[in-house]
């Protein structure tokens, strides 16, 4: 999986749909090799963008979990204090 794709559930603000669409993107240029697609794959790059956000969307409003919303800021900064020690 892609380091960069973050886990979006369950955190108070709820992940924004520039977030989910981010995480998407990220998705599907790993699985598909491509940063960037040429012209005649763009057509089929960005229509699966958009029903993966969809599908993202629709799973997110449709968990359910008895734990609180994590915090924005404080997990931000145990994931930049586990970056840390690696170095």
């Amino acid at each position: 999986m892609c380091r960069s794709i973050k886990p979006l559930y369950n955190f108070d603000p709820p992940a924004t749909d520039e977030e989910i669409e981010a995480a998407v993107t990220q998705f599907v240029r790993k699985i598909s090799g491509f940063q960037k697609p040429s012209k005649v794959n763009e057509a089929a790059f960005q229509k699966s963008i958009k029903e993966i956000t969809n599908s993202s969307k629709s799973l997110l409003g449709n968990l359910t979990t008895n734990s609180t919303p994590k915090n924005r800021e404080i997990e931000a900064q145990k994931t930049k204090q586990r970056f840390e020690s690696r170095q």
